[in-house]
């Protein structure tokens, strides 16, 4: 799952006025950075990681968590606080701690997954399990999901053992494998088998991260929460017959006249701490005409006018309500018959709050036909929002502004999933922060030619590095 934000192609007033007032150069190079000997070591790891391939079909998350683990033997961690387990010789999971001096305190648990998503060579105009340092990028399946966070956890829990750096409670590591997919989810398994290696007061994860436009920040997001998966299938059957002799009880009409009355359904809007927190705070940046739509539907009840607005602008849709789209279509079995059979799929993103069977109820009222069947095709997972606590919120707050001045830190509820939610479901809270600023119109996580900006990385090294001594400093 990336951790890129994608928004509307309007541009925030705040980032036109930093366009206009700032000077933009193309991205820097390695070597005009001058990066400083952990830079350096940061970006080995980096390098090892990515060209270690860890994908579900011919991969092995087992040797980058071993690689991992040899890197932090000879920083000095050791053997038993580095553990390497999993339910299949190709999907380990690797957990380091760097012990605390105060057991009273709940470890920190920094997460980050392993394993990538498929990339053919054919697909690609490099290799895409080889590191390369290019045009001020770094290239490689992963750089941006999410073997950056994987290798800045590695790299930083090797500087804070270097520097002789003694938190006021212990540091886990948690890198996993079969977050994007796969029959191993390491964060499922770590739960289930040795909850004691990972529990934690709280979680930092992938999942928010920066959004910057033509190279200038324009925010720094943090997850606090995710909508539910959940996808359901319609069915419509009958006995067929001719097609020289049509009825009208046929089942691809059952099926596009249920399809076509849920196009045109919206469910209310139901807006939580952290989607209230990012509207409010979003309209502060956004254009005059969509921070008055967003002001409107923080009203109570939500303005109508506001929601219509809003509704037209996908980003921000799925943001304040709960939505189902068609997605796939399957009818009939030969051209010269009568359907006796038509299927359609609906995945539905439930907002965090919300039933799921309350869903498919819905859904079931909207259809409105005997002839149609809707049943579940998965286990919802549903995760309750993180809390806005000022323990965590506070720091994050503080160091974008001490490293991006006037750059906002804004509450975001992800429209898709990472491991947070097993986490969350597990009482464990999770806050998705890298401080990785990524290009808005460049997205290219799972896609082709996946990249880092070498700026981005660094930065986010350093933010990631303050941020958790800050969160781990004893108090004097």
């Amino acid at each position: 799952m990336t951790a890129s934000f994608r928004l509307t192609s309007r541009l925030f007033t705040v980032a036109s006025c930093l366009l206009a007032a700032a000077a933009l150069t193309s991205p820097l190079s390695a070597q005009e950075m001058e990066l400083s000997e952990h830079d350096i070591l940061a970006r080995d790891i980096y390098r090892e990681l990515i060209e270690i391939n860890t994908t579900d079909e011919d991969g092995n998350t087992t040797e980058a968590a071993e690689a991992m683990a040899a890197r932090l033997r000879a920083a000095g961690f050791p053997e038993e606080d580095l553990h390497i387990v999993g339910p299949h010789e190709r999907k380990g999971n690797l957990v380091a701690r760097l012990r605390g001096n105060n057991s009273n305190r709940k470890p920190v648990l920094l997460l980050a997954h392993l394993d990538v998503v498929q990339a053919l060579p054919s697909d690609w105009t490099i290799p895409p399990f080889t590191f390369l340092e290019e045009d001020g990028y770094y290239y490689g399946r992963g750089t941006t999901d999410d073997k950056a966070m994987a290798a800045i956890w590695i790299a930083n829990l090797i500087r804070y053992k270097e520097e002789g750096y003694v938190p006021d409670r212990d540091i886990i590591v948690a890198l996993t494998a079969d977050e994007e997919g796969g029959a191993y989810n390491g964060v499922q398994f770590l739960l289930e088998n040795h909850r004691d290696l990972i529990d934690a007061e709280y979680t930092l994860n992938e999942g928010g991260g920066g959004a910057m436009k033509d190279g200038v920040p324009l925010f720094n997001s943090v997850q606090l929460a995710e909508k539910v998966y959940q996808s359901f299938r319609l069915v419509a059957s009958n006995a067929g017959g001719h097609s020289s002799l049509p009825v009208a009880d046929n089942a691809i009409y059952h099926l596009v006249r249920a399809v076509d009355a849920i196009s045109h359904f919206h469910f209310s809007i139901e807006l939580n701490e952290v989607t209230r927190a990012y509207f409010e705070r979003t309209a502060r940046i956004e254009s005059p005409e969509i921070a008055a739509a967003m002001e409107g539907i923080l009203q109570t009840p939500p303005d109508e006018d506001s929601a219509e607005r809003l509704m037209h602008l996908a980003h921000y849709n799925a943001r304040m309500r709960t939505t189902c789209v068609a997605t796939r279509l399957q009818a009939g079995h030969a051209d010269n018959a009568l359907p006796q059979h038509a299927e359609a799929l609906i995945n539905c993103r439930i907002l965090p709050t919300q039933d799921p069977a309350e869903v498919l109820q819905t859904l079931n009222d909207i259809v409105n036909n005997d002839e149609i069947t809707i049943t579940p095709t998965n286990e919802p997972n549903p995760s309750p929002p993180t809390p806005m606590v000022e323990e965590v919120m506070g720091p994050i707050e503080r160091l974008t502004e001490a490293m991006w001045p006037g750059v906002p830190v804004i509450p975001a509820m992800s429209t898709g999933a990472t491991d947070g939610l097993y986490l969350r479901r597990a009482g464990i809270p999770v806050y998705g922060v890298s401080g990785l600023f990524g290009d808005v119109d460049d997205v290219r996580a799972h896609g082709r030619d996946e990249r880092m900006r070498i700026t981005s990385f660094h930065n986010g090294l350093e933010f990631l590095y303050r941020l958790v001594q800050e969160l781990t400093t004893p108090i004097s």
